[in-house]
C-alpha cells in the first residue's frame, strides 16, 4: 500500500470524516480491533489533510504535498512512535534517543513529545495543516501522556493530532476526553475476502476467521506461514477427545511464546461457549464438529472457570514465569476443563 491510500473498506468512512475539514477537530482518537487498519487509516488521513488538490476528500497523489508524503519528508507531517517500532518499519530512531541505548525503547517518551514544540512555533510550509500522527497511543508512558495532555489543552494553530489505539481504556481518561473519537469497524467478509485473495492468501476464509475478521492480521499470519488452525490446537482437541495425559500438549506449548497460545486458546474458548449455546463458531469454523462435541460433554462451570483462568493468564503473558511450569499447568487445566461432565471430580472429593 501507498502511504496515501486508504484500505478499500476505509474509503467511504474516510470521505465522510474528511468532508468537514474546514471545521476539523484538533485531536482525533482513531481506534478499533487489532488488524483492521487503524494506523493505515491515520497515515492516509494525514496525507489527505496535507494534499493541496484532494479528490473527493482524499489525497490526489500528484501534488507536491503528496510527493513529499510518499518520499517520507513532508515538513508538516510528524510520526510519533516508539523507537523499536520506527526501526521495525524501516525508519530511524528518534533524535531524542541519541544516547545509544542497547535496546530501542518500546515506549513513547516525553523527549519525543517535547521535540514537537519548536515545530509548533514554525509556520506551516504550504500554509495548510500541520499533522502529527501518534501510534500506538498505548505506548505513551505516563510522563509523555501528561505532556501531550498539556499540549492538547491549548492546541497550536493549524495542527491536527491523530492518535491511534487498539485499547482506548488503557489511555489517560483526561487525554481521551481531549480527543474526538473515531471508531473503526472490521470490514464485512464480502470486502475482506477479495482483498486477501488479491494479496495471495490461499486459505483466505479460514485465515480471516482465525483473525476474528481482521484482514491485516489475517494477511500477516499468512505471510508468516502460520496455519489458520495451528498444530498445537489440533493436538489439544485430539488429546481432549482421547482423554490423553497432558505431556505432549505441554511440550508443544513450551516451544511457543505464551502470548500466542493464550490468544489461540481464548479464541477456541469463545467457540466452545458459542457451541454450548448452539451458535456457530467464530474463529475456527473447520473445527466446529469437534468443538461442538467437546462443548456438549463438558461441564459448563468447568468451561467458564477455564475461560476466567485464561483471561487472568493473558494479563501475565509477558511476566517472567517459569515457562515449563506455565505450559504444564496450562495443559492440565485446559484438558481437565473439557473432560466429560461425569468424569469431572466432584467438589466433595
Amino acid at each position: 500500500m501507498s502511504a496515501l491510500d486508504f484500505l478499500p473498506w476505509q474509503r467511504d468512512p474516510a470521505r465522510r470524516w474528511l468532508a468537514a475539514r474546514d471545521r476539523f477537530a484538533h485531536a482525533w482518537l482513531i481506534h478499533g480491533l487489532p488488524g483492521i487498519g487503524q494506523q493505515e487509516f491515520a497515515l492516509a488521513g494525514a496525507a489527505s489533510l496535507l494534499c493541496e488538490s484532494p479528490r473527493q476528500g482524499l489525497a490526489c497523489g500528484e501534488c507536491q504535498a503528496c510527493r513529499w508524503v510518499l518520499a517520507g519528508n513532508h515538513p508538516d507531517l510528524r510520526r510519533i512512535r516508539p523507537d523499536a517500532q520506527a526501526l521495525q518499519e524501516g525508519g530511524a530512531a528518534s533524535d531524542a534517543d541519541a544516547g545509544g541505548k542497547k535496546q530501542p525503547s518500546r515506549e513513547i517518551r516525553i523527549e519525543q513529545i517535547r521535540s514537537l514544540l519548536p515545530w509548533f512555533n514554525m509556520a506551516t510550509h504550504r500554509g495548510g495543516w500541520r499533522v502529527a500522527v501518534l501510534y500506538p497511543a498505548e505506548a505513551l508512558n505516563v510522563i509523555a501522556a501528561n505532556a501531550l495532555l498539556k499540549i492538547l489543552e491549548e492546541p497550536p494553530g493549524h495542527t491536527v493530532f491523530l492518535l491511534v489505539a487498539q485499547a482506548p481504556d488503557r489511555l489517560l481518561p483526561t487525554l481521551v476526553s481531549r480527543c474526538r473519537r473515531l471508531p473503526l469497524s472490521a470490514p464485512p467478509q464480502a470486502e475482506a475476502l477479495p482483498w486477501l485473495q488479491q494479496h495471495g492468501v490461499t486459505e483466505a476464509l479460514a485465515q480471516l476467521a482465525a483473525a476474528g475478521g481482521a484482514p491485516l492480521l489475517a494477511l500477516r499470519r499468512a505471510q508468516q506461514q502460520q496455519a489458520a488452525v495451528p498444530d498445537w490446537l489440533r493436538l489439544f482437541l485430539e488429546a481432549a477427545a482421547r482423554g490423553d495425559a497432558p505431556g505432549d500438549l505441554a511440550d508443544a506449548l513450551l516451544a511457543l511464546d505464551a502470548s500466542d497460545w493464550l490468544d489461540g486458546f481464548q479464541r477456541l474458548w469463545l467457540d466452545l461457549s458459542l457451541a454450548a449455546h448452539g451458535a456457530p463458531a467464530r474463529y475456527y469454523p473447520e473445527l466446529e464438529s469437534q468443538v461442538r462435541t467437546l462443548a456438549r460433554a463438558a461441564a459448563p462451570t468447568a468451561l467458564a472457570q477455564a475461560g476466567q483462568w485464561l483471561q487472568a493468564q493473558r494479563r501475565l503473558a509477558q511476566h517472567p514465569l517459569n515457562a515449563k511450569l506455565r505450559a504444564d499447568h496450562a495443559a492440565q487445566t485446559l484438558l481437565r476443563a473439557v473432560r466429560p461432565a461425569q468424569s469431572t471430580p466432584s467438589s466433595s472429593r
